[in-house]
């Protein structure tokens, strides 16, 4: 697969190119719709993850190919759209959501038990490779790694680090 990224700085950027992005586009630089239809020849994208929600939705559709596909993941942007349907419908589009907090038990447990089953072994023989981590923190400064989150600065994931004794105390809180 050609892999097209979206990131909000030159560092964040390149940390995508580095993972193995084809072309990671700084969309507080450009128009990533338009640096999309460049990069595919005006084709668009087949799927599309959409962590933005909101006034993005309609940029996506735009962005997206014929029978593309786009997966609402989140909605930092907004949970309200406004779009223009035939462009849906002329596209064939495919727009669907999905969250896990509203699940129940089982259903998470029927997809922690798939992952553990189909994508843990990709793991194990390094055929995907794990997320890159910015920072761990210890479950006492948490507060310390929302700061980090919210400032935008890392590059990766942020770590909690949960011992015994940090659970325990907790629980006795």
């Amino acid at each position: 697969a050609r892999v097209l990224t979206t990131a909000g700085t030159p560092g964040k950027c390149a940390a995508c190119e580095a993972l193995g992005g084809e072309r990671a586009i700084n969309y507080r630089a450009q128009d990533f719709v338009a640096a999309v239809h460049e990069a595919t020849q005006g084709r668009g994208v087949d799927v599309i993850l959409d962590m933005v929600g909101g006034d993005y939705l309609q940029r996506n559709i735009v962005a997206a190919a014929v029978d593309g596909r786009i997966a609402v993941i989140a909605v930092q942007g907004g949970s309200r759209a406004e779009i223009d349907l035939r462009q849906v419908m002329v596209k064939r589009l495919k727009i669907m959501g999905a969250t896990l907090r509203p699940q129940s038990s089982a259903a998470k447990g029927r997809l922690a038990q798939d992952l553990l089953n189909d994508v843990w072994p990709l793991f194990a023989d390094r055929r995907l490779l794990p997320p890159p981590i910015h920072a761990r923190f210890a479950l006492n400064d948490a507060a310390e790694a929302h700061a980090l989150m919210e400032s935008g600065a890392h590059i990766g994931k942020i770590v909690l680090l949960v011992t015994h004794a940090a659970a325990d105390a907790a629980a006795a809180t």
